[in-house]
């Protein structure tokens, strides 16, 4: 096995090229990869999510919070496609969140 699983050292997770940001059930970001961080420089850790979404995306985040539901869309900002999936986290079988991997889409 390798050693960074057995001692749960999930630090490759840095080196992906995916952002990762986590929230808790107060939509408070408690997680931020660093892809998440360099992609979105304005925001940090223990950032509220309905501070950086509109009212509309805010609607959608409580609604898969309230009902366990996943969310997968495409978006192109600066010419770059990306896929975002949303799905929610759990602790002790309950949601405790929801994890965002924003996905850009690979340019040869």
């Amino acid at each position: 096995m390798i050693k960074n699983f057995e001692n749960n050292d999930f630090s490759w997770v840095n080196e992906l090229n995916i952002a990762i940001t986590v929230s808790d059930l107060e939509d408070n970001i408690i997680y931020m990869n660093e892809k998440s961080k360099s992609t979105f420089p304005n925001v940090s850790i223990g950032d509220n999510l309905r501070n950086c979404h509109k009212k509309s995306s805010n609607e959608i985040i409580q609604k898969m919070r309230n009902e366990n539901l996943s969310n997968t869309y495409t978006v192109q900002k600066d010419g770059i496609k990306k896929i975002i999936h949303i799905v929610p986290w759990y602790m002790e079988g309950k949601v405790a969140g929801l994890v965002e991997f924003s996905i850009e889409e690979f340019q040869p």
